[in-house]
Formats: C-alpha cells, structure tokens, sequence
C-alpha cells in the first residue's frame, strides 16, 4: 500500500473520529456505484464494523427518494446533494464526497455548499478527478488509476480501513470516559 495513501487515511480517520466524538455527523454523497458504497459506510457506521459499540451519526444522501427526486425535478440533478447539505448540515459535521470521475456536477456543488457552511470536506476520487475535487476538500483520498471499478474497489478498502480505525479509537474513547466515571460513581454509592 502507498504509504502517502495510508497517511491521507489516517488524517481522514482523525477528521472523522473527531467530529463524531463532539456529537457532529458524517454525511456521504456519490452516485452510481459509489451512491451504493455511501449507503456502505453509512451502514457501517451507524450499525457496527467489527464490534458492538454505540452507533454513530452517519448519513447516506443517496437513499431519500422523495428528496432525491424532488430536487433533481425542481432544481435540476446538479442539486440533488447540494440541497441536501443546506437543509441537513451544521457546522462541525463532514461532508465525504465520493466521485470515481471527480467530474460530477452534484458533487461538486454539495462540495461548495459544505466549504459556505463550515463543514469538514473529504473527497474520495481517482487520478482523473483529483483536479477539480481537490481544490474542494480539506483531504482528498486519489487513487492512482483511470479505471472505475479499480477505483471504487480501492475506495472501499479504505473506507473499511477507516470505519476500523474509528471504532478502535471510540470504543478507546468511551473505555477511558468510563473508566472516568467510575471513581465517581463509587463515591456516590458510598454515601450514607
């Protein structure tokens, strides 16, 4: 594995990892292929990966048909994520793009939106769309190949990679805040 791609990962990981802890969401766009992998991650993320823990806050925009149809029939498909980030997002939450192409109108307007309203952008694309996402995302995932169903398989990868090191570090997370606690707890109990 490329190790600048491991480390773009990790960076991705933490970015994450930390909105999620402070009670924030990961919101997850694509179309296609890559609509079906948001649906993926999201699933992961809020149901488990490996391990039973709390469920985190994770949406797929991909999976509302009546918003979906409704703004592609009102506003045209270009902004079929983009409303959906104006209506769903809050300062503090992430917005994980994924486009094989790195060309896609809709993605690249939920991109804009997410920069206007504060949002943490990550971008998750191949070597063709890495020019017009990047100058959109605070961290771009490209992988180094033309060939889509290369692309989407290596961006699975990752994301497992990363939905594995997000429930390692919050099931650390919520053992020290319990940890915490408990001496806490202990002293209420051993009051008369």
């Amino acid at each position: 594995m490329d190790s600048a791609l491991l480390a773009v990962a990790h960076k991705i990981a933490a970015v994450i990892v930390l909105a999620l802890d402070a009670g924030n969401k990961l919101l997850i766009i694509g179309n296609g292929g890559s609509a079906a992998d948001a649906q993926h991650i999201a699933a992961e993320i809020v149901g488990r990966y490996k391990k039973d823990r709390p469920g985190y806050a994770a949406l797929a925009l991909t999976t509302d048909t009546s918003a979906l149809t409704a703004i592609s029939n009102d506003y045209g498909f270009e902004w079929v994520f983009a409303r959906q980030v104006e209506g769903l997002a809050q300062e503090g939450d992430v917005l994980l793009a994924l486009s094989t192409s790195g060309r896609s109108p809709s993605i690249l307007k939920a991109l804009r939106a997410a920069r206007e309203l504060g949002l943490k952008t990550i971008g998750f694309t191949g070597t063709p769309g890495e020019a017009m996402m990047a100058p959109l995302c605070d961290h771009i995932l490209t992988v180094p190949s033309n060939d889509t169903p290369i692309i989407q398989q290596v961006h699975l990868a990752f994301a497992h990679g990363i939905c594995d090191e997000l429930e390692q570090t919050m099931i650390r997370v919520d053992a020290n805040e319990q940890q915490r606690s408990l001496p806490d707890a202990a002293r209420r109990l051993s009051r008369p």
